[in-house]
């Protein structure tokens, strides 16, 4: 996926979880921050972030905030965080047949029992339709090369997976896929010491059969594109 226009800035402050002052060619901008999560680690004072210009003019902010510079000992590690990159670009990957198979159907935000999940798809064959549902999970929280999901607690990540286990076993395929915002990283695994009842669930789902699977993205910029696949590591035994 590519975004618009895109342009440098300074970050400053994040007043509220929807906005950000960034300073942009010498002003301070009023952003909209296209993540609603903490990111404590990464909007830090100080470090560099990426922008896309808004071509509409009706809107109260300019800019969106999409991507930060994180510091390291071994250099810069640029993180896309916009939370809606993540459904956009697996849909791109699984619409061109990432998952193994080009789908008779794709269907964004598809309602089943009490959650809405990600993606429905189907794939007509000669014996039948597969049915099948993922739910996709945005990862920006990274420790010596370790991506690690939440970077906060989430009851609704819990509700999902939770969710996922009953489809499948309603005879869907299930499956979670965490795309990681970010190159080079050694191997994916549940944030226990943020979270330790999503990583319990996400060990129970995988156990009943539902797929957990992690893609990396190259980031630049301007643009995510999905890479490769990742080892998930899901621990506890």
């Amino acid at each position: 996926m590519e975004y618009g226009k895109i342009l440098p800035g300074v970050f400053q402050a994040r007043p509220n979880r929807f906005i950000a002052h960034v300073e942009v060619e010498g002003r301070v901008e009023v952003c909209h921050v296209k993540n609603t999560g903490r990111c404590r680690e990464l909007l830090l004072p100080g470090v560099r972030v990426w922008l896309e210009e808004s071509a509409n003019l009706a809107r109260k902010t300019k800019y969106d905030l999409i991507a930060v510079e994180k510091e390291r000992p071994s250099g810069p590690l640029l993180i896309n965080m916009d939370s809606q990159a993540p459904n956009r670009v697996f849909g791109e990957w699984a619409a061109a047949g990432g998952l193994g198979f080009i789908p008779t159907l794709l269907r964004p935000e598809t309602a089943y029992g009490t959650s809405r999940f990600d993606y429905y798809w189907e794939l007509l064959e000669d014996k039948g339709t597969r049915r099948g549902f993922w739910e996709v999970k945005g990862v920006t929280l990274e420790e010596d090369g370790t991506a690690r999901f939440p970077d906060a607690p989430t009851l609704r990540g819990v509700k999902h997976l939770e969710e996922l286990v009953l489809a499948h076993e309603a005879g869907y395929e299930a499956g979670v896929c965490f795309i990681v915002q970010m190159a080079g990283m050694d191997h994916v695994e549940p944030n226990d010491a943020t979270h330790p009842e999503f990583g319990e669930t996400l060990r129970r789902a995988a156990r009943a059969g539902v797929e957990v699977l992690a893609l990396e993205c190259g980031v630049e910029p301007g643009r995510l594109t999905i890479k490769k696949q990742l080892p998930v590591r899901l621990g506890k035994g």
